[in-house]
């Protein structure tokens, strides 16, 4: 860990999504702020200048207005495109209200959004176009279609290309609209709703200052680099608040990957500098690195190598990116950091990653917080820790225990200014005090360094009054070779109600195992023996009494997080 007063990076302030674009625009006006291929199979790729993305927002938000889009909730559904940014930018811009959509949700729970959201305007991409058609949805007066050169099949839907046209026409003869709208920066502009891993998810409602002051004030913990690619969805606050606004606000250059598919070849083109990912990607890419030394027999060396380049390090020599070339390849060797958020990382991860040469700046956010809350720094980093506080942020644990651990509670201008239509969930979700209840449990260090215990609504809470942060024992059965993905939990017995037993459920990695030497018949004992050895390493109220194989994965959200009320708990 690096000294204690590692100073705070250089940042750019700004008071609104108007200020932020017409800002960044003036000050690199010819660099690129968005490259994307339009078609993933050909090597050309276009770019976007700033100033070109400054005036296709002024030109989509003057078409808007006249669309009447402004003091009117919009919902956008699409993938992470151009026509996305810019449609989020320019309606944040000039006085709309902001309803980003999954397109992954099915139809039925998208049309759930657009009306329980009061959407009057609906902004899609043509992925999405074949649900809207399903829906019924007779608040809702006009359609945009943001797939450029695209022929929408909704019936007097608007092409996103001729909106632009028309605003930029609008602006040429005079129309100030999207300029002399004064914004309030503290009304509501825009309804994000959660994916809810543990039941129906809410809409968050966030301010203008919600967003800018959450990157404004916590883009000073870290320093972004020029170059990354942007594979998150963009209707994730994760996305939109720290990839599209925090990074095109400092002028950074964003590559929108094509999808999935296509990211380990984007790596090697674009060879980004730094990336913003969920653990899902991040572990993804970890199983990567050793399948990969699996495969060529070089799994032992890797990990000699690793332990030797740490000793180095110790004594000042520092020879990861000439050791590990060879695997940094794959992510397109330049590759200096990773900031990572949305869920739990296991800290083998991290220490993997550091030892070839990647630092991962993990960190803590929510939607009802803008998201970010707290993060590790480039040079400053606390094993097990999701870092400090971004500045302005006050951070107290609520009723802590004998460890100091408790609910985790956050004030700050990024906080949330409640649920929309739902004043008894708002209400729940704040002290007396102000501080908003995040539903973590966790607790601060002497030097005010946050850390995660676990989710308060996944606590196991047994009758002699114990309580058990599944999180925990997950992690160290993650560890397991062969674990693909474990969910703990308190088993719930039908013949014997008041058994209490915690049952570790797992989804092998069976071509791992099989690989390995554990046939599918072996596979139940095999991680019997482990968790058992494990156990013995927990005090008795924590151990796990069942170990439960399953041979699929477990059903997730479209955040890729687990959706654990979804798992039978039964057990015989």
């Amino acid at each position: 860990m690096a000294k204690k007063n590692y100073p705070l990076y250089e940042t750019t302030v700004f008071r609104d999504f108007r200020v932020m674009v017409e800002n960044v625009a003036e000050k690199y006006p010819d660099r690129p702020a968005v490259r994307f291929k339009k078609n993933p199979r050909k090597p050309e790729i276009t770019e976007i200048t700033f100033t070109q993305m400054k005036n296709d927002v002024r030109d989509l938000g003057t078409a808007s207005v006249a669309l009447g889009c402004r003091g009117a909730q919009v919902s956008i559904i699409g993938e992470s495109s151009y026509e996305w940014i810019i449609t989020y930018f320019s309606l944040m811009a000039s006085g709309a209200v902001t309803v980003p959509i999954d397109k992954e949700l099915p139809a039925p729970d998208m049309q759930s959004i657009i009306v329980s959201s009061e959407s009057s305007v609906v902004f899609y991409s043509k992925v999405a176009e074949e649900k809207i058609m399903q829906m019924e949805l007779p608040a809702v007066r006009a359609y945009v279609c943001m797939t450029p050169d695209a022929e929408p099949d909704i019936e007097n839907a608007y092409r996103i290309n001729d909106l632009i046209a028309d605003g930029g026409k609008r602006y040429e003869e005079g129309d100030r609209s999207y300029y002399e709208y004064e914004i309030d920066p503290d009304r509501l502009a825009s309804i994000v709703f959660t994916s809810g891993t543990t039941g129906k998810g809410k809409g968050v409602m966030l301010s203008t200052t919600n967003i800018v002051t959450d990157m404004t004030q916590g883009m000073y913990n870290f320093a972004i680099t020029d170059n990354t690619l942007g594979v998150l969805p963009p209707h994730h606050t994760f996305c939109s608040t720290v990839l599209f606004v925090g990074h095109l606000s400092q002028g950074a250059c964003i590559y929108i990957s094509a999808g999935l598919k296509y990211i380990m070849n984007e790596l090697k083109e674009v060879r980004p500098t730094h990336l913003v990912l969920v653990p899902l990607f991040v572990e993804t890419f970890y199983k990567r690195i050793w399948a990969n030394a699996e495969k060529q027999g070089k799994a032992d060396a890797l990990r000699k190598l690793i332990k030797v380049s740490n000793g180095m390090r110790k004594v000042g020599i520092d020879m990861r990116k000439k050791l590990f070339a060879s695997v940094l390849a794959a992510f397109g060797g330049k590759l200096e950091f990773i900031i990572c958020g949305g869920a739990a990382l296991n800290q083998d991860i991290i220490d993997t990653f550091d030892g070839i040469g990647v630092t991962i700046l993990n960190g803590y956010g929510i939607t009802e917080c803008a998201p970010l809350i707290s993060c590790n720094r480039n040079k400053l980093q606390k094993p097990g820790s999701v870092g400090t506080p971004i500045i302005g942020e006050e951070i107290k644990i609520l009723d802590p225990d004998e460890k100091g651990e408790g609910e985790i509670c956050v004030k700050g201008t990024n906080v949330m200014l409640g649920y929309f239509n739902n004043p008894e969930a708002t209400a729940e979700a704040f002290t007396e005090d102000g501080f908003f209840r995040t539903g973590d449990y966790g607790k601060l260090d002497e030097d005010g360094w946050v850390y995660i215990t676990g989710r308060k609504k996944n606590l196991i809470i047994f009758s002699n009054g114990k309580n058990v942060y599944p999180e925990e024992i997950e992690t160290e059965i993650s560890r397991v070779p062969g674990v693909n993905e474990v969910v703990v939990y308190a088993g719930e017995s039908k013949s014997d109600p008041s058994k209490e037993v915690i049952v570790a459920e797992i989804y092998p990695d069976f071509d791992y195992l099989r690989e390995h030497g554990v046939p599918e018949e072996e596979v139940n004992s095999y991680f019997e023996k482990n968790v058992k050895e494990i156990n013995t390493r927990m005090v008795s109220y924590k151990t796990v009494g069942k170990v439960k194989i399953r041979h699929e994965e477990f059903v997730k959200n479209t955040s890729k997080k687990i959706v654990r009320f979804k798992i039978d708990k039964t057990i015989e």
